[in-house]
């Protein structure tokens, strides 16, 4: 970990007075425009405002390494609000700092920042509609929200993937005399950040890879919304982290600046491990009737309340949204040329290094602009006819390896299931990201990409949004049926638009003798429900070929994709349509031998060669039959009004869909008088065939469900059995 001689007070009683003075005005100031913005809006939370202040205040003026002009330089220090609810001190902060967006040509490495400064009429328009100063912090509102956060435990949790990204950076790209990266990560938690169980995952795995470059500050107040954490939560936090393989410090007092400037040099000099700081306050502190009680929390003060607090603090209480003289020139003399220095240091030797190696600084400019190697396509496998088949996951391994072999900061892994996923990086380079023996170990132990997060689905997902926020092309594996586990994070992802790559396999009832509890039934139409989240369930390996394609150009998405353990048939594309026809969400594969068709049948993944062999008999009969195959309903439903009425013609109203999960939305393709064949049962602990059969996922009943479309009775849309 870089060491940086850190800022004191100077040793002349006068100096060290004033300088204290100024501390304290500063710290006020943080906490009075917090409590006005919560009063102004009549919504909000005041209480962590005003009790973490003196932290926030000590962390980004006296350590965090930022520039408040190039809010997105790669090497800037990250700080996390986890306790999002404390939303006001953050917008206090980014105000006071002068934070601004970055455009791309004042950038070393071309990226453009996110989000609008926090102007003072935005923190007066704090919680309202056309401010950036949201509810809670968002991703792309406020120039200097590093993350989404609100959910407790997600902002703790994401913290642990920009550790991860930053101890990767460094021993990816350092080289001697440049050390590029070596930035710190804190986040300041609370109470209920301890006590959700995605930041246990994340503790434990962030102390096993011993990330040294990591600080959690926890503002331990012993409130929650119900009142005292004594009637929940009465565990010794410390030890708990003590055994994670945390170094902990505890802070007895919020309001001892020298006590927080001790422990976070502490977490500076330390090489061998991630570091808590617990910190004891009192919530809404300075408040003469709600100090210490849960009414601080979750409410505004009420503007009588208000009153007493400025005067407490010396300020006046008549006067709303007060700067006093000095403090926005403190911060600028002290954080902004601080961080201004850094970052000018660090553009002299970026562009040293790319003089030095311009093959790596290539490397970093395309990461951070989320720009891909040329020729990327031509690397990829494709993949010859074959009636046996190949299973998906097993077709996306050979693709995943391939694109990972040309674009060195694609990494990633699954929760304890790469084996069954099929998502480990073999190729000689992509080794496995692990802890060090001792700090001097972490050049190599830190350069793998294959990422081992153990059973911890919740916190894989949380890791892969920092990732993604670090500008990491970064992917996470499991069970579709184990998404459940994951879901805060995974909506975090859509949310905020990050790329981040989900691969999901076991995706249906097919997978078989493993039975209900592992065969995904209604995470399909869940994740379909979820915006900004597109899902991709190929048909064949070629699909997955041409689905990676279009996941790796997807740069303000998330992507899931859903994959079979069962071998599915690759398709002859001479007799088929281009697999190529996936990028636009839904094409024709196979079509009418004459003129329009008679019925349509639709289906994703493993039951499109389902539908293909029904064609087949259908055809034979003389039923013109068409199989399209849509294996996103996102991408289908962003193309034109005439392309998809060409796939699917509004004339032909015979239509049956066929998805082994639930029927939920398939009514907008089918229609009123369509057939849905889905699952409307759990599923069924038998060999796969076995388990398609028992719930009428066979030629026979696509076949039937078909002619019964054709005779034009009146269709329940009850589909297969269930």
């Amino acid at each position: 970990m870089n060491q940086r001689v850190q800022s004191i007070h100077p040793a002349d009683s006068n100096e060290a007075r004033d300088a204290a003075q100024r501390d304290q005005l500063c710290i006020n100031t943080l906490r009075t425009l917090s409590i006005d913005a919560v009063q102004k809006a009549n919504s909000g939370h005041p209480g962590t405002p005003l009790d973490a202040a003196p932290v926030a205040y000590c962390l980004w003026q006296r350590f965090l390494r930022y520039d408040p002009n190039a809010p997105d330089w790669p090497n800037r220090d990250r700080f996390v609000l986890s306790s999002g609810h404390a939303s006001a001190l953050l917008y206090s902060l980014l105000f006071l700092c002068g934070v601004k967006p970055q455009a791309a040509s004042g950038s070393e490495t071309g990226a453009a920042s996110h989000g609008k400064a926090v102007t003072m009429d935005a923190l007066q328009h704090f919680r309202q509609a056309g401010s950036c100063c949201t509810g809670h912090p968002e991703f792309g509102d406020a120039v200097g929200v590093e993350t989404t956060t609100g959910p407790l435990g997600q902002g703790a949790a994401t913290s642990v993937g920009m550790a991860i990204a930053s101890a990767w950076l460094a021993a990816t790209y350092n080289r001697p005399g440049f050390a590029l990266f070596d930035h710190n990560v804190y986040a300041l938690c609370g109470d209920g950040d301890m006590m959700e169980g995605v930041s246990s995952e994340a503790a434990s795995l962030a102390g096993h890879l011993k990330l040294a470059n990591l600080c959690w500050i926890y503002d331990d107040n012993h409130i929650s919304i119900e009142g005292s954490t004594a009637i929940t939560f009465t565990e010794d936090v410390g030890a708990r982290f003590e055994a994670y393989g945390w170094q902990v410090i505890h802070v007895a007092d919020a309001n001892d600046l020298e006590a927080l400037t001790h422990s976070l040099q502490r977490f500076i000099d330390t090489e061998d491990r991630p570091t808590m700081i617990i910190v004891q306050s009192h919530i809404g502190y300075g408040s003469p009737h709600k100090q210490d009680t849960k009414e601080a929390h979750g409410e505004a003060l009420g503007a009588a309340e208000v009153r007493l607090v400025k005067e407490f603090f010396g300020f006046d209480p008549d006067v709303q949204f007060a700067v006093p003289n000095g403090v926005t020139e403190h911060f600028s003399a002290k954080f902004g040329a601080r961080g201004a220095s850094i970052h000018a240091d660090w553009a002299t030797l970026f562009n040293a290094y790319r003089s030095q190696y311009p093959d790596l600084a290539l490397q970093i400019e395309r990461m951070q602009q989320r720009a891909l190697p040329d020729g990327l396509d031509s690397s990829l496998p494709s993949f010859a006819a074959d009636p046996k088949g190949i299973a998906t996951r097993d077709a996306s391994a050979k693709v995943l390896n391939a694109l990972a072999a040309h674009i060195p900061w694609l990494l990633g892994g699954a929760a304890d299931l790469s084996p069954s996923t099929k998502t480990h990086l073999s190729f000689d380079f992509a080794g496995d990201f692990e802890p060090p023996a001792e700090p001097e170990d972490r050049a190599h132990s830190y350069a793998g990409r294959n990422l081992h997060f153990g059973v911890r689905e919740h916190a894989m997902c949380a890791v892969a949004n920092g990732l993604s926020l670090s500008k990491l092309r970064a992917f996470a594996a499991s069970f579709f049926v184990f998404t459940d586990y994951c879901r805060g994070a995974i909506r975090l992802s859509a949310m905020m638009g990050l790329p981040v790559i989900y691969i999901w396999t076991h995706d249906s009832i097919s997978m078989g003798e493993d039975g209900p509890t592992h065969q995904p039934v209604e995470q399909l139409a869940s994740f379909r429900a979820m915006p900004g989240m597109v899902l991709l369930r190929p048909a064949d390996a070629n699909e997955v070929a041409e689905a990676w394609k279009v996941i790796m150009r997807m740069t303000d998405r998330p992507v899931s994709l859903v994959l079979t353990r069962q071998v599915l048939p690759t398709l002859d594309r001479r007799h088929y349509a281009s697999a190529a026809g996936l990028a636009r969400g839904a094409y024709v594969l196979a079509d009418a031998a004459d003129g329009e068709p008679d019925v349509l049948l639709l289906a994703t993944g493993s039951e499109v060669a389902l539908c293909v062999a029904a064609r087949e008999q259908l055809m034979r009969d003389g039923i013109q039959t068409r199989v399209v195959s849509m294996p996103s309903w996102e991408l289908f439903e962003a193309e034109s009004e005439a392309y998809r009425d060409s796939v699917l013609p509004p004339a032909v109203t015979a239509r049956v869909s066929v998805e082994a999960a639930s029927p939920l939305g398939w009514e907008r393709y089918v229609g009123q008088r369509g057939a849905v064949l889905g699952m409307r049962t759990f599923g069924l602990s038998a060999p796969g065939k076995v388990t398609e059969g028992h719930f009428g996922f066979d030629v026979t009943h696509v076949v039937e469900a078909a002619r019964r479309q054709l005779v034009r009775q009146p269709s329940t849309s009850s589909g297969a059995r269930a």
